[in-house]
């Protein structure tokens, strides 16, 4: 049997004195209700005298009425050696009554150290939004709006919303905010031997961390270069130009040929990234030390923001979940004034019926809502772990979404806007200028675009610190995951050392990104994207929908959730939960794994054994949730059938608030 968590009674004090109550009431002593030995041995003896498993907790809620029933061997005179006598008791601050022949009881005063909470509801909705709404809202959805026909793409992306999105959302808030704990302990409670799913999550945010912050970093460096009267990347007269480096913004007469290249775009790759010193993954060249210097930052004020909890990081969140959304108002009313603009608009929203018979299209709805809201990364667990237990998620799960959801929707407009002035500007279609994708489209085309408006320099400054703030709260929400997975699983060895724990993840991953804070970083970030995340999130996912449906029991877990919201989920939640949304996942991973993606990134192209090391990659993170169920049926005893159904059984009760009491669900 595995150590119990942090949030599990401990024995505090033991005081041993005689009970004088009669029979069928209940005494009370010390403030705290106990039941009275004989009722609570009666009813024992009535309703089955082996003590319920973990996994009969309906059952046994019925028995006990809502306490905790305790095996207590005591051998007296009449009793047998050996023989349980079973009492009840609530497990607020628990206590465990040991009975003997005289009525003679031992009352155990067991007080759960108290889990942190959210000071204010506000910051559990913030910390959501802010993780949820990230830089993959601003380039991500609105290239792949365009690109699967505009606005006839809103009916694949929102039937997969409500169909597997939001469903997904909706249960890992759930499952958080019931057992209250991280990505990993929470597994003993629900399906023990798909407990290598919490570790897998780990090692993705990892994986996430060490190219993610790096992205901030360019941002940072965008920020600090945008202090000065003419923005570096208007002009061609520096140092890192070319003989290609056209700027059609000052000369209307310059014509935009094939081998044109913008200032903007030759400032982002041979000046913050300097890929040209770099001949690719086989040659990343030297560490940049300016990003390194950025990064630095970055990390530090990661740091001090999270190493105290959700107390600290809830505030925070209050300026880095909400500054977006004033700058996101700022621009879009800015590119609805731009000459042009309409083109891009119309280019964005104008629907091309034919692809919706195209399966790539429901494909990537499906991925981008998926990736949108964010389940499978250990982050709502951890965050919903933090509220109080009968706060309504449900609500939460819709609002969240809905916000994300939209904030993606009015990204589109501030993002093509834009693109159809400069395609106003080149005398382009705006589908020309929309090549860009992921960081280029924010790096290159926005940032040129901002550079020929009036105002220029404070449109640049607000615009890259609305892109620290999206990337610092999605970083919050990441590592607080594998922060909460960890005190929870480990408590008696991190609980009382979480600023050192803190410390120690954060140096292992800025440690981790030096190799994309080299010259030929940016292909490192790359590969990571695409390989690091997409297939091994979906697997986790879809086992994690698998064992809570159908090992955990889709009863069990409305019975749960009745429990803690006061009403069960419809029948569209359970057939979504059940069986839409794994079949939606399943779909995605086919789709993942049949088509190998073709990278290239500026002019290089990725050569074949990128391949290899980008499955090994994802597959290092996976392999985790086999070796951990091969693990666990060798160490458990019994047969093999034994085992099975053992590893299969929730082993840890989950304490239920019950007014003041706190009560365990066995």
């Amino acid at each position: 049997m595995e150590k119990s968590s942090s949030n599990e009674n401990q024995p505090l004090t033991s005081k041993k004195e005689l009970l004088d109550c009669t029979e069928g009431e209940d005494c009370k002593e010390n403030g705290l209700l106990v039941k009275n030995p004989k009722s609570a041995l009666q009813l024992v003896e009535d309703g089955n005298k082996v003590h319920p498993s973990q996994g009969d907790k309906g059952e046994a809620g019925q028995i006990s009425n809502g306490y905790s029933v305790v095996q207590n061997p005591v051998p007296c005179d009449g009793i047998a050696d050996g023989e349980d006598v079973q009492c009840m008791a609530p497990a607020a601050t628990s206590t465990t009554t040991s009975t003997t022949c005289g009525v003679e009881a031992q009352p155990q005063l067991l007080e759960p150290e108290e889990r942190e909470t959210w000071s204010k509801k506000m910051d559990f909705l913030l910390s959501v939004i802010g993780y949820a709404v990230d830089l993959g809202n601003i380039w991500r959805f609105p290239y792949i709006c365009y690109q699967n026909g505009g606005g006839a793409f809103l009916i694949p992306y929102t039937i997969m919303a409500i169909f597997g999105g939001i469903p997904l959302f909706y249960m890992e808030l759930a499952l958080g905010q019931y057992h209250r704990n991280g990505c990993i302990s929470v597994w003993r409670k629900i399906c023990p031997i798909f407990k290598g799913i919490g570790f897998t999550i780990c090692i993705i945010a990892l994986y996430i961390a060490s190219y993610y912050n790096t992205i901030m970093a360019w941002a940072l460096y965008y920020l600090i270069s945008s202090f000065t009267v003419e923005l570096p990347w208007i002009s061609c007269k520096n140092a890192w130009n070319t003989g290609n480096c056209t700027n059609y913004f000052i000369n209307a007469s310059i014509t935009w040929t094939p081998h044109s290249i913008s200032p903007a775009e030759e400032f982002y790759t041979r000046h913050v990234l300097q890929v040209q010193r770099s001949k690719g993954l086989d040659d990343l060249g030297g560490i940049s030390w300016q990003l390194t210097l950025c990064l630095l930052l970055i990390f530090t004020i990661v740091y001090f923001s999270i190493w105290k909890g959700v107390k600290t990081s809830g505030k925070v969140v209050w300026v880095t979940a909400t500054f977006p959304y004033i700058i996101l108002f700022i621009l879009l009313v800015r590119g609805a004034t731009l000459p042009g603009a309409w083109r891009g608009v119309v280019f964005y929203l104008k629907p091309d019926w034919q692809k919706l018979l195209a399966t790539e299209v429901w494909v990537d709805a499906a991925a981008q809502i998926f990736f949108s809201l964010g389940p499978g990364f250990g982050v709502l667990l951890a965050f919903a772990s933090y509220n109080k237990f009968h706060n309504n998620c449900y609500q939460d799960a819709l609002v969240t979404s809905t916000v994300n959801c939209m904030t993606s929707f009015v990204s589109g407009f501030v993002i093509f806007t834009v693109l159809g002035y400069m395609a106003e500007m080149r005398n382009e279609e705006v589908s020309e200028v929309a090549k860009d994708t992921g960081p280029s489209l924010l790096f290159i085309t926005y940032a040129e675009a901002i550079a020929n408006m009036p105002a220029s320099t404070f449109f640049a400054i607000i615009f890259f610190l609305m892109l620290l703030t999206l990337g610092l709260d999605s970083t919050f929400a990441g590592l607080e995951g594998v922060i909460t997975a960890v005190l929870d699983e480990f408590p008696h060895v991190w609980s009382k050392r979480r600023e050192w724990f803190v410390l120690g993840l954060i140096i292992a991953c800025f440690l981790g990104s030096l190799t994309t804070l080299t010259f030929g970083g940016a292909y490192v970030v790359k590969l990571f994207e695409e390989y690091a995340t997409g297939p091994a999130v979906l697997t986790v996912v879809f086992l994690e929908s698998i064992a809570v449906a159908w090992f955990y029991g889709i009863n069990q877990f409305c019975s749960d959730m009745k429990e803690m919201l006061g009403f069960t989920p419809g029948w569209y939640w359970r057939l979504c939960w059940v069986a839409i949304s794994p079949i939606f996942l399943l779909f995605i991973i086919c789709s993942f794994m049949s088509s190998t993606p073709d990278l290239r990134l500026f002019d290089y192209n990725y050569p074949y054994w990128t391949t290899i090391v980008g499955y090994c990659i994802g597959t290092s993170s996976v392999i985790c949730i086999p070796i951990y169920m091969a693990y666990r049926l060798i160490i458990t005893p019994g047969t093999f059938k034994e085992r099975i159904l053992k590893s299969i059984t929730p082993e840890t009760a989950t304490e239920i608030p019950f007014g003041d009491i706190r009560m365990n669900a066995v």
